[in-house]
């Protein structure tokens, strides 16, 4: 399974975007494609993109959800990988999303760790591990299953047809990639994968209003897929889902 598609939602971000595009390049095993979604930049995000080789789709409606979703409508490999441009993905992160998906035949989405590239000296490694540590435990409590991280996950694009009616891809006040994962439910088996490893930047954290935004966003995700499915139904389906079920021993 080496037919991957990246995808990248982008809006003023070209710098960043060059130097995950540079990344992609070097990669052990390529993508089958890289799609940059242009989410109404303004700045030469577009002509960085396309001067890399990538395949460019448009989503005028401003908005990290409606941008993913769009990329993620247009990809054409059998996985969809997604990336943020402010994402540098280690030289193997392709293989390691194909190995990944490879060997676990009954997950349908995969979501890797990063490393904060631009923390204070000596702190890359730390900030990370707390702040992923958290989203990824408070995630799960949530869900009842693990979340996805939009710098670093994949999903096979069976699940996506799927799950692109439901997501809730108009609202930009939501984080995309808890989203997505909640709409996928119990039902579906979604992993962490720790060597789908990049390097990212500490900038969505800086400051108050940063973080608070984050969290206000992450609170007004759960609110919207609890009214699907509460998060009690959510850990008793995750139970009873198949292959959490205690194989039963033959009888004679």
């Amino acid at each position: 399974m080496s037919d991957v598609s990246v995808v990248i939602p982008v809006r003023n971000d070209a710098r960043r975007l060059e130097r995950c595009l540079q990344a992609l390049a070097r990669q052990t095993v390529a993508p089958l494609e890289v799609v940059v979604v242009d989410n109404a930049s303004s700045d030469d995000s577009v002509a960085v993109a396309l001067a890399h080789g990538a395949r460019v789709v448009t989503e005028p409606s401003v908005g990290i959800p409606a941008a993913a979703a769009t990329g993620y409508d247009a990809a054409t490999g059998s996985v969809i990988a997604r990336l943020d441009a402010d994402s540098l993905p280690s030289r193997t992160w392709v293989e390691q999303v194909v190995r990944a998906l490879d060997r676990r035949p009954g997950t349908v989405a995969v979501s890797g760790v990063g490393v904060f590239h631009d923390a204070p000296r000596g702190l890359g490694h730390l900030l990370s591990v707390a702040y992923l540590g958290s989203y990824y435990a408070l995630g799960l409590l949530a869900a009842g299953h693990h979340v996805l991280w939009g710098s670093s996950m994949a999903i096979r694009r069976d699940a996506w047809q799927q799950a692109s009616a439901a997501v809730h891809r108009d609202d930009r006040e939501l984080h995309d990639d808890m989203d997505l994962a909640l709409v996928l439910g119990p039902a579906a088996r979604i992993d962490l994968v720790p060597s789908m490893t990049v390097g990212v930047s500490m900038r969505s954290l800086r400051g108050a209003v940063q973080r608070r935004r984050r969290m206000t966003r992450a609170l007004r995700t759960l609110r919207v897929n609890w009214q699907d499915i509460p998060p009690w139904q959510r850990w008793a389906d995750t139970f009873t889902r198949p292959d959490r079920r205690p194989l039963r021993k033959a009888t004679t």
